[in-house]
């Protein structure tokens, strides 16, 4: 997942990825001024389920703390879109986790707390700790969490929280359309035009079988020829074998 902030203000890069059987993140705040070479960010990085994250703060300050994506044990989790008036129910999600999963929060932000209301649904449904788990069972804890936040937002006078994201374990990754657009595109061989150079340049080109799945969160850019549009309120789920199914909240 990758959201697009206006360049000349602060944001915050991460990645989240699974290599040699650890779950491994890094991520940074990007200041004023800042350039971002994703090149140089994903150099290295050797794995069949990768997150990226571009932030554009709403909730939370520029910081590693508040910067996505967010990891509990085998689960990674990026978030584009905002919880309007968080701080009024940010106590009342938290009444919701229980203790082992609240102790993982760092931050302050929406994203993280969400996250974490997902993660308690699933320890619910026997899932949390489960490696290859049971989609049905992680799109309704999506849901829930959803049905809460609604309910939460209708009290205090709060819209309907936009929450297209991106979870996953390792095994499975779920991407959520809920009030921005959000697409994804199935593919052999890299077709990004910066990958796409002449053998003497000395950078390493992919092997033409290369298969891939891309599920992109961007609510600056129109939806390109190639890639399909997902449904608002529609989960995308990819798994290893990169199998692709669309499920309904």
């Amino acid at each position: 997942m990758i959201g697009l902030p206006p360049s000349n203000e602060p944001a915050g890069w991460g990645i989240g990825f699974y290599q040699g059987g650890e779950v491994l993140h890094k991520k940074r705040p990007l200041f004023q001024g800042s350039e971002l070479d994703w090149n140089q960010v994903a150099n290295g990085v050797r794995s069949d389920c990768v997150i990226f994250h571009l932030r554009h703060a709403t909730v939370g300050d520029f910081r590693s703390e508040n910067t996505h994506p967010f990891r509990m044990r085998s689960w990674l989790f990026a978030h584009n879109g905002t919880v309007q008036r968080f701080d009024a129910i940010r106590e009342r999600l938290l009444e919701t986790t229980p203790d082992f999963i609240r102790r993982n929060i760092r931050g302050d932000t929406d994203s993280e707390h969400f996250f974490h209301v997902v993660l308690a649904f699933l320890h619910d449904a026997g899932q949390l700790d489960k490696p290859d788990g049971d989609p049905k069972a992680v799109v309704s804890a999506l849901r829930s969490a959803i049905r809460l936040v609604d309910r939460l937002c209708v009290e205090v006078g709060a819209p309907p929280a936009t929450l297209n994201l991106v979870v996953a374990n390792g095994r499975r990754m779920y991407a959520l359309r809920r009030g921005l657009p959000l697409m994804y595109v199935e593919r052999q061989g890299i077709h990004d035009p910066l990958a796409e150079t002449e053998p003497s340049s000395g950078r390493a080109t992919a092997p033409a079988d290369l298969r891939y799945v891309l599920a992109v969160s961007d609510a600056a850019r129109g939806v390109p020829p190639e890639y399909r549009e997902v449904e608002d309120g529609s989960v995308v789920v990819i798994d290893r074998d990169l199998r692709v199914s669309l499920h309904r909240l």
